[in-house]
């Protein structure tokens, strides 16, 4: 009797070993830097340069049922959907538009110029209004785009 309360007490603990954690984009994560966006043609809008400066610095918080954070970042109620991106689908298609305007823009190329290295990535679609999602070139690194900026999260 006893050796089956063991074998049960084993297994039960081999079970919930295997069950997987919180998803790795849960977190507290920081707005490091930004850069002008390579779709925007021109000097950005004062509006987005002003956007920018007060992003920079700040936390996002990415938890099960909400995003906090500063002005248009945070979401309540997230709708999470994490796929494998290639180049041409990154920031809603971004690149692959720049692609078809200009036949020798190639998406892989400007993802790398952001710092996107191989052939695809996770993105986590966060089914906000807002329709920011998150680009992870990492499990601790993640771009967003917003209003002709790309800005990089480091995970806290």
């Amino acid at each position: 009797m006893k050796l089956l309360l063991l074998i049960s007490a084993l297994m039960a603990s081999a079970g919930a070993a295997q069950q997987p954690g919180d998803p790795f984009y849960l977190g507290t994560w920081k707005i490091v830097s930004a850069v002008v966006a390579p779709w925007q043609q021109g000097a950005p809008h004062a509006g987005d340069t002003a956007e920018m400066k007060s992003l920079v610095g700040k936390t996002v918080t990415i938890q099960p049922k909400a995003i906090a954070g500063p002005g248009i970042t945070a979401c309540k109620g997230p709708n999470y959907r994490l796929k494998d991106y290639p180049a041409n689908m990154l920031f809603q298609g971004a690149f692959d538009e720049m692609r078809r305007k200009d036949a020798s823009a190639e998406p892989a190329k400007i993802a790398a110029r952001l710092g996107f290295r191989g052939s695809s990535w996770k993105t986590l679609e966060t089914g906000c209004a807002n329709e920011l999602d998150f680009h992870f070139l990492d499990p601790s690194t993640a771009d967003f785009a917003l209003n002709n900026y790309v800005y990089t999260m480091k995970k806290q």
